[in-house]
């Protein structure tokens, strides 16, 4: 399927896997317009990537989002990329419940609250894919919530995919990647972190933003796939990671 004059909107689409997938997007003739929290990063994506429409948008702020997609109006494709997720690990008996409401605060009710005030602007031939992370299917010791909220944003997209055909609902489960989130360690505990992830996987890499970003195109072009889980994981489920 072409994506020729379809309009994306890509919530999260200023930075890392966001951005990519904003440029790859507009590489298909698609209409973009992205939206993150930061008016910097609104006006740096904008310039960087040239014809985009750019709006600051807390999605954690569930009054923003209706005058947003009022102001938006119709649209095909919705892509939710901003997700803060679960940085906490420890003992699920010593983690206080405050931290796991925090983070599902981000990263599940943020993605919530998004697909509930877009719906009535999304067209019937369009899709959503919401983000959550390969956690969900290879589980790790110390990281219950992060675990669990991963596991939540996917029950939630096939119960959508239900209530809301025939718009097709999907999800992207990242493995590793390297983006921008990890800008506040210093280069070389970076590159040392990255290099043992490599080592460690099956295809020897860490992902790149671009390489995820492949997913949610496919996944809005995929007119036949609704309901799944698209694991771009590098092998980290296979591999043990």
């Amino acid at each position: 399927m072409s994506l020729q004059n379809h309009r994306a909107v890509i919530v999260g689409g200023t930075s890392g896997i966001g951005l990519a997938t904003a440029k790859l997007f507009l590489s298909q003739g698609a209409q973009v317009i992205v939206a993150s929290r930061s008016q910097k990063k609104v006006d740096a994506a904008v310039k960087e990537i040239g014809a985009v429409q750019g709006y600051v948008l807390d999605f954690q702020d569930e009054s923003q989002m209706k005058p947003f997609f009022e102001k938006i109006g119709d649209f095909d494709h919705l892509v939710v990329t901003a997700a803060g997720g679960a940085t906490s690990h420890g003992p699920f008996g010593s983690m206080g419940i405050d931290v796991a409401r925090t983070e599902f605060d981000s990263k599940f009710w943020g993605q919530y609250a998004t697909v509930k005030a877009a719906l009535p602007f999304i067209r019937k031939s369009g899709s959503i894919t919401l983000t959550s992370g390969a956690a969900a299917a290879r589980p790790m010791k110390g990281a219950s919530t992060l675990v669990a909220l991963n596991s939540a944003i996917e029950g939630l997209a096939r119960v959508l995919a239900m209530d809301l055909a025939p718009i097709r609902v999907n999800v992207v489960s990242p493995g590793v990647v390297d983006t921008p989130v990890f800008s506040g360690m210093d280069a070389e505990s970076r590159a040392a972190m990255f290099q043992q992830i490599a080592e460690s996987l099956l295809v020897q890499h860490v992902a790149k933003p671009e390489e995820i970003a492949e997913a949610y195109v496919y996944l809005a072009k995929s007119t036949y796939m609704t309901g799944s889980v698209l694991q771009v994981e590098g092998g980290a489920i296979l591999s043990g990671l």
